[in-house]
């Protein structure tokens, strides 16, 4: 394996490209994913367009994007044509969990996935590594590099519409929470995949679905479940984190949801716990946020919140497709009002690019 992305060579890489690496525009542009509409390639696709003028940093894909014939292969052309489409390498991710949250289904030809729920339940680490293993190798070739997994959340509320009960969580306990994840984490590095925790600060005690609304758990979080963020940032565990949706009063007073809490992001994940990586949005098109916020508002509270990439699947029904050149245009004039900073992206661009650096590679 040769690295994609040497520092060294991020400019002779990016020739053609140089005058724009360091603009606003492209800093901006490495803060995004969206979704890709399709299963195919087209050189006119507005998304690769996006791509190709550094106005996108990350795809993330779905099962809408497998070619139910030839899977494999149709899948590794497509996220190897939009590397080819970018000047510096994308983030190409999917949710890869195992159990209900399983893209990569066997249906299409891919290995057998379980469930963080069974795999806690049988209590073998080798069995979570395994597993693990599986997924990452099968990610690496496939051509992606962020998987948003593992689940960090505890399983507090047995009834949870968007955890327990879609058998996302591996436990209630927070240290066998953590001690799964740390193989899944370890075993994804072996393959340059970067994992993403979710939901901080906690999504396991929500009685609430967030992409249908408000999740509202100010009366039934925790504080443990901070507790496996805590200690596998103090081993060294962590890629990268992504926020929830969700409102809790005990920590956001305001009540506004994780994504758009400075008081979460910037205070409690990134003075209390130290943590100065990256930070993903859940989708901002889930209807906890496009239901309560505008576009523009939530866009400029999740910034300031601290967040670094902003999601826009363009993947929940009924949900508002959102134009790249629109949340461009919205975060440009922010900055020319005021209420953001350059300096303020620089931060985002920087943990970004240093992610990037550390860990894509190609062949």
């Amino acid at each position: 394996m040769k690295k994609y992305f040497v520092f060294v060579c991020l400019f002779i890489t990016v020739k053609s490209f140089a005058q724009r690496v360091d603009s606003l525009d492209f800093k901006i542009g490495q803060m995004l994913m969206v979704g890709y509409a399709s299963t195919e390639i087209k050189e006119d696709n507005a998304t690769i367009k996006d791509i190709e003028a550094g106005k996108v940093g990350g795809i993330l894909l779905f099962e809408k994007n497998i070619n139910p014939k030839d899977s494999y292969v149709k899948l590794k052309q497509l996220t190897w044509t939009l590397q080819q489409h970018a000047p510096v390498p994308l983030f190409v991710a999917i949710d890869q969990e195992g159990g209900k949250v399983n893209r990569l289904k066997e249906k299409y030809g891919f290995p057998k996935s379980v469930s963080a729920d069974y795999l806690g339940k049988v209590a073998s680490l080798d069995s979570t590594q395994f597993y693990a293993e599986m997924t990452a190798s099968t990610l690496a070739g496939l051509g992606f590099n962020v998987n948003f997994a593992p689940v960090v959340d505890l399983s507090i509320n047995k009834s949870n519409p968007i955890i327990a009960r879609a058998d996302r969580a591996y436990s209630d306990n927070p240290d066998s929470v953590a001690l799964h994840a740390a193989k899944v984490i370890d075993a994804h590095r072996k393959f340059n995949i970067v994992t993403v925790l979710k939901h901080f600060p906690g999504h396991g005690s929500s009685h609430s679905d967030t992409h249908l609304g408000i999740a509202d758990v100010t009366d039934y979080w925790q504080s443990k479940e901070v507790t496996p963020y805590d200690s596998l940032l103090r081993n060294g565990e962590i890629d990268a984190i992504m926020t929830a949706h969700i409102v809790n009063k005990k920590l956001e007073p305001q009540g506004l949801p994780g994504t758009l809490s400075k008081k979460i992001v910037t205070g409690l994940l990134r003075d209390s716990l130290h943590y100065n990586g990256v930070v993903f949005s859940d989708d901002m098109q889930m209807h906890a946020i496009t239901k309560h916020y505008g576009l523009e508002k939530s866009v400029k509270l999740s910034i300031q919140a601290g967040v670094d990439v902003l999601i826009f699947s363009n993947n929940i029904q009924g949900s508002e497709n959102r134009t790249v050149d629109t949340v461009h245009d919205i975060i440009k004039k922010l900055i020319k009002n005021g209420d953001l900073t350059e300096e303020r992206i620089n931060e985002s661009y920087q943990r970004i690019m240093k992610l990037k650096r550390s860990r894509i590679e190609t062949e």
